[in-house]
């Protein structure tokens, strides 16, 4: 009876991981919230044509079962113009110092916009990242001074981790 009763114990304390330990291979489908500010800078251009260039700081929280991480630092560039679309840079960082890079490209307005990310790489356990996420972005602060404050709406995606690769540090930026 006894060892039945240790056994019983030992079972019910054993904790089961919410998320994927690094270097954990395969697919992990995520969902979350981003948020950043930042600056832009705007250039008119005939009729209602501009174009922007804004850089943004900010955090990530991403959900489900088998996300990458729970949250990340973000830093991103983009390029927009409203006659072509948006393009731009993307860098995660994990509480690791581990980093996702990402290809960012988009289209529609400050109301309605979809963009699509695209992983390329990264450091760490994201060396050989690939996949791709989508979201729209809301402004909540756009001032003349060109300070600007916005969250991703309906954020999700998809990303493939080759734990082979984690620990490289291939797939860094150029600097």
């Amino acid at each position: 009876m006894l060892v039945v009763c240790v056994l019983l114990s030992l079972g019910a304390c054993r904790h089961v991981p919410q998320t994927p330990e690094a270097g954990v291979s395969g697919w992990h489908d995520f969902q979350g919230t981003w948020t950043a500010a930042g600056t832009r800078n705007i250039m008119r251009f005939t009729g209602d044509r501009r174009a922007s260039i804004a850089t943004f700081e900010g955090s990530l929280v991403l959900a489900g079962p088998t996300r990458p991480a729970v949250g990340f630092r973000s830093e991103t560039i983009l390029f927009n113009d409203t006659a072509t679309g948006l393009v731009g840079r993307a860098v995660w960082t994990d509480e690791h110092g581990d980093q996702a890079f990402s290809e960012l490209r988009g289209q529609g307005n400050t109301q309605e916009n979809t963009i699509e990310g695209t992983f390329i790489g990264g450091t760490g356990r994201y060396a050989a990242i690939t996949g791709t996420y989508s979201f729209s972005w809301k402004f909540l602060i756009e001032n003349e001074d060109g300070v600007v404050q916005g969250q991703s709406v309906g954020l999700h995606g998809r990303a493939h981790l080759d734990s082979s690769q984690a620990g490289s540090g291939t797939g860094g930026p150029d600097a």
